[in-house]
């Protein structure tokens, strides 16, 4: 079994920053690879980026070049935020791929607003 717990939500204007976190821990030794995920209301959760092991990143087309997602270890990987915009409110999710499986984190809320 893997916990995620994300933090670092919350309220930001329009151009703002802000950086999720996600912290993972039990069974870590079997995950492949993390991911961020966001569902705003009314929508489908949708994949906003993903990171292996190997440190290769994908990200969704509407929010490239305005954020980053990164690991320092195993067990933390982050989502720096830039550039924010409404349409970025959403409750983000950390996902773990531990290849038979996957978890996922209970989400952080992003509101993006003046």
């Amino acid at each position: 079994q893997v916990q995620l717990v994300e933090s670092g939500g919350g309220l930001v204007q329009p151009g703002g920053s802000l950086r999720l976190s996600c912290a993972a821990s039990g069974s870590i030794f079997g995950i492949r690879a993390m991911g961020w995920y966001r569902q705003a209301p009314g929508k489908q959760r949708e994949l906003v980026a993903t990171i292996t092991n190997a440190g290769r990143t994908n990200y969704a087309d509407f929010v490239k070049g305005r954020f980053t997602i990164s690991r320092d270890n195993a067990k933390n990987t982050y989502l720096q935020m830039s550039s924010l915009k409404s349409e970025d409110t959403a409750v983000y999710y950390c996902k773990a791929d531990a290849g038979f499986r996957d978890y996922w984190g209970p989400g952080t809320q992003v509101t993006v607003s003046s």
